[in-house]
C-alpha cells in the first residue's frame, strides 16, 4: 500500500482550511510566521508570490526532518490599486480608507499558491490574476460593513462573497482565487504531484460561486456582472 503525502497548510485563514476539506483532502495545519512587508518598489505579482513562496519555505525548514513525503500549501492574496498595494487592514479606520479607495473603481487581486514537497524540496508556483470592479456603495455602508468586523482579517478589507456588503459589482477571473485560494490551480499542482483530490475543484467552486467556475473556460477566465439585490 502506497503511503499518501500529508498534506500541510500553512495558513490559518479558516476560508483556505474550509476550502480544502470541501476538497475532501486531509491536512494539518502550521501557521508560517512571516515579514510580509512590501520590497521597496516591489511589484504587486512579484510580492504576492515572493510571500506565498516565504510561508513554504519557512514551514518547510521547521518539518525538514520529516520521515515520510509531505506537501505544504502556501498561498497570499493582494489586492492593488494602480500599484498601490492593500494589506489586511490595521483598525477599523484604515479599513474604511481602504473602502473609500477602491469604491466604484477596478482593481487588481492577485493570488499565489505555492506547493513544497519534503523531503526533496521540490517547489512549484502559480500567479492568479483577476479584476474586480467595486460598486457605488455608500458611506453608511462602509461604516456598518467595518463595524461587523468582517473586513479587518481580510486584504483590501472586504469579502468578496460578504452576502451583507455584496461590494463588488464586476469580475473579470477565478472567484476562489479573490476569495484567497484559486482553487483550479490548486488542483493542478497537487496533480503534479500525484495526490488524489477526492471532489472536483470546479464543483467545489460552484458550491459557493454563484457563477460558472473559471476551470470551466478558456484559458481559466470568467466574466461576470453581480447583481446587488
Amino acid at each position: 500500500m502506497t503511503l499518501q503525502p500529508q498534506l500541510i497548510l500553512a495558513s490559518a485563514s479558516q476560508r483556505r482550511q474550509q476550502f480544502l476539506r470541501d476538497l475532501g483532502l486531509a491536512y494539518t495545519v502550521h501557521v508560517a510566521d512571516i515579514d510580509e512587508t512590501p520590497l521597496p518598489n516591489e511589484d504587486p505579482a512579484a510580492m504576492t508570490q515572493r510571500l506565498a513562496e516565504a510561508k513554504a519555505e519557512a514551514v518547510a525548514w521547521r518539518l525538514q526532518a520529516a520521515a515520510h513525503e509531505q506537501i505544504i500549501i502556501a498561498s497570499d492574496t493582494t489586492v492593488a490599486l494602480e500599484n498601490t498595494i492593500y494589506g489586511k487592514p490595521v483598525d477599523e479606520e484604515d479599513a474604511a480608507h481602504m473602502l473609500r479607495a477602491l469604491r466604484n473603481r477596478t482593481h487588481s487581486v492577485i493570488s499565489a499558491v505555492a506547493v513544497l514537497r519534503l523531503p526533496d524540496r521540490w517547489r512549484e508556483t502559480r500567479v492568479n490574476t483577476a479584476a474586480v470592479t467595486m460598486r457605488d456603495y455608500t458611506d453608511a455602508e462602509i461604516a456598518a460593513y467595518v463595524a461587523s468586523g468582517d473586513p479587518l482579517d481580510k486584504a483590501g478589507a472586504y469579502g468578496i462573497q460578504s452576502p451583507g456588503f455584496a461590494p463588488a459589482c464586476t469580475l473579470d477571473g477565478c472567484y476562489a482565487g479573490v476569495m484567497g485560494l484559486p482553487l483550479a490551480d490548486l488542483g493542478a499542482l497537487l496533480a503534479l504531484l500525484g495526490v488524489n483530490i477526492p471532489h472536483d475543484p470546479a464543483k467545489v467552486c460552484e458550491a459557493i460561486n454563484p457563477f460558472l467556475c473559471c476551470a470551466r473556460r478558456s484559458g481559466q477566465r470568467t466574466h461576470v456582472d453581480i447583481v446587488v439585490r
